[in-house]
């Protein structure tokens, strides 16, 4: 009985992760890659709403800091991107970026 009881919450504590990880993946804005500058650490990209940050438009294209210069070898201009933005240090970062498929 007791063994039930432990893996019926790893299993219930399992599902939250999962629904967490969804619910994250879900909140990431859509884009493209229009220009990447590695010496400054930014990426201008065109994207849809970026929901945390209260950027309702349609379609706007934006210069990005970018928290880990390493993201930006991962991508090329033109390529389609999801990614995470918020304020660090009172300006707009890329803090998450990873290619669409």
């Amino acid at each position: 009985m007791k063994t039930n009881k432990i893996v019926a919450a790893a299993f219930s504590i399992s599902l939250a992760l999962a629904s967490a990880v969804a619910i994250a993946q879900g909140a990431m804005a859509n884009g493209e890659v229009k220009k990447i500058d590695e010496a400054a650490g930014k990426i201008t990209l065109k994207h849809g709403p970026i929901k945390n940050l209260d950027m309702q438009d349609e379609s706007m294209t934006m210069v990005f800091r970018v928290q880990d210069p390493a993201m930006l070898k991962t991508v090329k201009v033109g390529d389609k991107v999801k990614f995470d933005a918020d304020r660090v240090n009172g300006q707009i970062t890329v803090t998450t970026l990873q290619k669409s498929k």
